[in-house]
């Protein structure tokens, strides 16, 4: 039977890796080794392990079943092992070393631009990892141990989370020049019936709670799929229907305001954005000084919806 002496985190890591991107040289390129070095510490592994990992050939990559267990387990190895690091620097200083930071592409373009340089010049000795994906992907990178915290809406499906509450973003209307809408200083939600609405592609968090509204409202939704906000915001432009908006997305989406937006009539719909961490955390206390920080330079007096 195979002891601790004989595995070493790393090549948990080049495991992982591995695993992550399916194919030995990219694994290499993230891990900063050599192919052949990656590769011989996985035929290692394999062996001391007493099972195949990985069936390969010259095409493609992938796990065996006995390779998807052991992996799972390597991830929790992995990130226990980064918390015991963390843990560590939080006894020196919480904001020294390197924090990684996910944010969904619905807030990331409306925020990052003011927030990191203040969070910057607060913390000195931070050095912020930025990433940028939709909120699945995230919370499931935030669970393996791959990102320390993430900007997300409270609203989304976020499982076994911890948070703190950083701003409320309110739902806003945008609609072409000359739309009726443009006669209205406020939007009843059923004024949406039968109107055309363009809404972002599945996986994006925003998108369902749009849906769900525009449902509600008796709007249609047409036959497209956004990728990103300023898609939807130039379709609206162009008159192929109305779309809902975060507010915080407003100053930059209608900067040249072109759009009609309307904020809607109380009970206003809105998201709940906070900084989300897993369970356990051991800066835990430091994501809350953090959290303090953004509401203090948040742009939150901008987000409004500013009649057009």
């Amino acid at each position: 039977m195979p002891s601790l002496n004989d595995i070493s985190l790393r090549q948990l890591e080049y495991l992982v890796a591995v695993a992550d991107l399916l194919g030995f040289r990219r694994a290499a390129e993230r891990c900063h080794v050599s192919q052949p070095a990656l590769s011989a510490q996985i035929q290692h592994l394999e062996e001391v392990l007493g099972v195949k990992l990985f069936e390969r050939d010259k095409r493609r990559v992938m796990l065996t079943p006995a390779g998807e267990d052991l992996v799972a387990r390597a991830r929790r190895v992995l990130t226990e092992a980064g918390d015991i690091l963390s843990a560590a620097s939080r006894l020196s200083d919480p904001f020294a070393g390197e924090l990684q930071l996910g944010v969904i592409p619905t807030i990331a373009p409306y925020v990052l631009p003011e927030v990191v340089p203040a969070l910057v010049k607060k913390y000195p000795r931070l050095r912020l990892r930025l990433r940028e994906e939709k909120t699945e992907v995230l919370v499931r990178s935030l669970v393996e141990g791959r990102l320390d915290v993430a900007l997300l809406a409270l609203e989304a499906e976020l499982g076994d989370v911890e948070h703190a509450v950083i701003a409320e973003d309110a739902f806003v209307v945008a609609a072409p020049p000359g739309h009726p809408l443009v006669k209205k200083k406020q939007v009843q939600l059923g004024e949406l019936d039968e109107e055309n609405v363009l809404l972002l592609e599945d996986g994006h968090c925003f998108r369902r709670q749009a849906l769900s509204l525009c449902t509600r409202g008796g709007a249609r939704e047409v036959d497209f799929r956004a990728t990103s906000l300023t898609t939807l915001a130039q379709m609206v432009l162009s008159g192929d229907g109305v779309t809902l908006l975060p507010a915080l997305a407003v100053p930059l989406e209608n900067r040249f305001g072109q759009l009609v937006v309307r904020p809607f009539a109380p009970p206003v719909p809105v998201r709940t954005l906070a900084l989300v961490w897993r369970p356990g955390y051991p800066r835990a206390d430091a994501l809350q000084e953090l959290a303090a920080t953004l509401r203090s330079v948040w742009p939150g007096s901008k987000g409004a919806a500013k009649p057009s």
